[in-house]
């Protein structure tokens, strides 16, 4: 791997030019295609084999299409909702409404006691995430046209969600990151390298490969903020690591050619395993079985795979062009940061290294502590997903919430379908009118619609409306008892029934997700372990990285479930109620946070070894090894930070919880991980560190690990 980087190196220092051009000419070419090709965002949120995945199948195959799922139509009028001023309005809406791709014809009108709030439903002859955000906005634009002269008029649903302007992080996770820059470097020069490399990368994935590939499979309409922050995150920080190794080598005396070779053949490998890690633990999102992910997982990828290509290609074609000039433009007082590069055996880092591997045991268990600690509230996490209630002040899909809360109580933002089937129509008809029966007397059941019947009555929905909302725990608990009440009901008659609707959905793919989830973490685990394994040839270091990640995920889900409980943390980020966690998150934060972690150990691990290579004393690399990363890894973490704390500003709740779990897990990972357990662990491992059995050591490739490198500790060398 050595020889390669340093042919790499070599190209990028002596043909620069060709190489900045072809950079400029990709990405130029890449993002002229994205907007003259760009796919729909689309997502199938449908759990594979599940009863509301049935339900909806049946409806759509027996009721023309129907899905199951309906935009919420409401409006409220002082001089009556039935009015006749409100009635003509309404009226043009619908007609406009149901002339609009997917729309079927309005169902039932309810009016609220007081005559003023009326509501009904467009039914959808698809899932309502696969409604185009145009369509959507065609929608919007007739309510609004049709509302005025004290009629308003409200829609909610997911593909009006979809349809409304919404802010994008990106752009202030990049200001921030920015601003770390600035303040670790001190000059406009050397800040703006990284930033360079994050905007050809955030270009190139984002405006280019990952819209082109929403023409060949679903990538949800997300997907973007998530893969653009993860990509702006790693970009700089792998063009820190370069570049912070470039700028120590120009210091110890080294002309750029050789700075620049020293930096992609040290440097650039620590990238190339960080990266590959990342890569790993995010396709891993394939083994949850949904298909949704796999576009996420795949454009998660492009974006680290671009900036990690462009961090040991581009960057060192800037670096050669750039040679000392590389620290110009200082910042004053900012500008005094730029003369001291590394630490040394006597910085802070170092010192504060001695003394966790004075006291490793107290170390390690006070540290271990604190993360279990921190992880404990992890275990009464739960799963569901946000409902409009939770939605920006002003949007239209929370004053739809309000308004239907208000005329007809909050459980009518969210209808449970089922769906019936009647191969024997006599008896099931009989038996559908028990069921509705039955269920307007259950607890926790606000108003069930008399049943409908499809033309050749061998099919039946059946609406229920609960008292509570689409995200309230009891409306969860409302759904497992029907499933346990319909086939009692049905006996006899023949009759099949299926629990859809948008809030079964939700929380089948929520049990779907759990019971995978060990599949998921076995495989990630151990594939990163594996490539840890091949690139230290150390097994015991690649288990201690797991074990440490694993930790840091941990506690970084406690906080998330922290502050999704709302309370006073939680209103610090705008969540003042409890939320559930969307059952998509802990996995993706799991692939994600996993092979973001192992990035900091990468690159720690690598000088500590590097290190140890010169007189195999563990103590002295440990304490070198980490006080020659401490400012650059420091810096990586504080930009990864402000970075994911960007998600806070998005309106939608989900990613407000996803930037405060990525960015708990980081902090966590290069302060409680980096500074404490790896020092405290590393010592008490001694030599131990790097043993490896002979057989292991034969068996395994070997990726020429730095220059001149000694052979591992094996059995036979103790």
């Amino acid at each position: 791997m050595t020889r390669s980087l340093a042919r790499i190196a070599d190209i990028a220092y002596r043909r620069r030019g060709r190489m900045v051009l072809g950079w400029i000419i990709a990405s130029i070419v890449l993002i002229g295609l994205g907007s003259n090709l760009a796919g729909d965002y689309h997502a199938d949120y449908n759990t594979p084999g599940s009863q509301s995945k049935q339900a909806s199948d049946l409806s759509q195959r027996a009721f023309k299409g129907y899905s199951g799922q309906e935009i919420y139509v409401v409006w409220k009028d002082p001089k009556g909702a039935q009015s006749p001023g409100a009635k003509q309005s309404m009226d043009k809406f619908f007609a406009q409404a149901e002339k609009v791709q997917h729309i079927g014809r309005h169902g039932q009108i309810r009016v609220s006691k007081d005559g003023r709030i009326a509501t009904t439903t467009l039914p959808l002859d698809v899932p309502g995430w696969e409604v185009k955000k145009k369509q959507g906005e065609e929608l919007i634009d007739a309510a609004e046209a049709s509302a005025g002269a004290g009629l308003q008029v409200e829609l909610g649903g997911e593909p009006i969600y979809a349809a409304q302007e919404s802010t994008s992080p990106e752009g202030l996770g990049f200001l921030a990151a920015a601003i770390v820059l600035l303040i670790a470097f001190g000059s406009l020069v050397a800040a703006g390298l990284p930033l360079a490399i994050a905007l050809f990368g955030l270009g190139i994935s984002s405006g280019g490969l990952i819209v082109l590939l929403a023409n060949v499979i679903d990538v949800p309409n997300w997907t973007t903020a998530v893969s653009g922050l993860i990509g702006i995150g790693v970009g700089i920080d792998y063009a820190l690591l370069v570049l912070t190794r470039f700028r120590a080598a120009l210091k110890s005396g080294k002309d750029p050619h050789d700075a620049v070779v020293e930096a992609v053949t040290t440097a650039g490998r620590s990238v190339i395993i960080a990266g590959s890690t990342v890569v790993i633990a995010v396709l891993g999102l394939f083994l949850t079985g949904l298909p949704y992910m796999y576009g996420v997982a795949i454009s998660a990828s492009i974006a680290v795979l671009v900036v990690m290509l462009a961090s040991i290609t581009l960057l060192p074609a800037l670096l050669a062009y750039l040679g000392p000039r590389v620290d110009r433009l200082r910042i004053p007082i900012l500008g005094r940061r730029l003369d001291k590069v590394e630490g040394d055996g006597e910085s802070p880092a170092a010192r504060w290294s001695h003394l966790v591997q004075r006291h490793p045991w107290f170390a390690a268990i006070a540290a271990t502590a604190i993360l279990l600690a921190l992880a404990a509230p992890a275990l009464g996490m739960r799963l569901g997903f946000p409902d409009a209630g939770n939605d920006k002040s002003g949007t239209m899909t929370r004053e739809a919430y309000d308004l239907i809360s208000e005329g007809f109580g909050p459980g009518a933002n969210g209808p449970l379908v089922i769906a019936a089937e009647l191969p024997q129509p006599a008896e099931g008809h009989a038996a559908i009118e028990k069921l509705a029966s039955q269920l307007r007397s259950e607890e926790g059941v606000s108003y069930v619609p008399p049943p409908r019947f499809n033309e050749d009555g061998s099919a039946a929905i059946v609406t229920v409306i609960p008292t509570t909302s689409p995200q309230d725990e009891a409306t969860q608990d409302l759904v497992d008892h029907i499933r346990k009440v319909m086939p009692e009901a049905l006996t006899g008659s023949g009759a099949t029934a299926y629990l859809g609707g948008v809030t079964p959905a939700l929380e089948d793919q929520s049990e779907y997700i759990t019971e995978r989830m060990p599949i998921f973490i076995i495989g990630v685990v151990g594939l990163s372990f594996l490539l840890l394994l091949v690139a230290f040839h150390a097994p015991l270091v690649s288990l201690k990285a797991g074990v440490m990640n694993l930790l840091s995920v941990s506690a970084a889900y406690g906080v998330m479930t922290l502050v999704a409980q709302g309370g006073a943390v939680g209103q610090l980020i705008g969540i003042d109620h409890e939320v559930p966690i969307a059952p998509f998150m802990p996995v993706m934060m799991f692939a994600i946070l996993f092979g973001l972690s192992m990035d900091y150990e990468v690159f720690l691990v690598s000088r500590i070894r590097e290190e140890y290579l010169k007189d195999r004393d563990t103590r002295r690399a440990v304490a070198d090894g980490l006080a020659k990363t401490a400012r650059v890894i420091t810096a990586a973490a504080a930009i990864m930070i402000v970075v994911f704390l960007a998600f806070v500003a998005s309106p939608e709740v989900f990613l407000k919880l996803f930037g405060i779990g990525l960015a708990a897990a980081i902090f966590l990972d290069a302060t409680l991980v980096r500074m404490v357990l790896v020092p405290a662990v590393m010592q008490l491992l001694g030599h131990w560190n790097w043993w490896i059995p002979n057989w292991l050591e034969r068996a395994l490739p070997r990726l020429d690990v730095e220059p001149g490198a000694k052979e591992p500790l094996t059995e036979g060398s103790q």
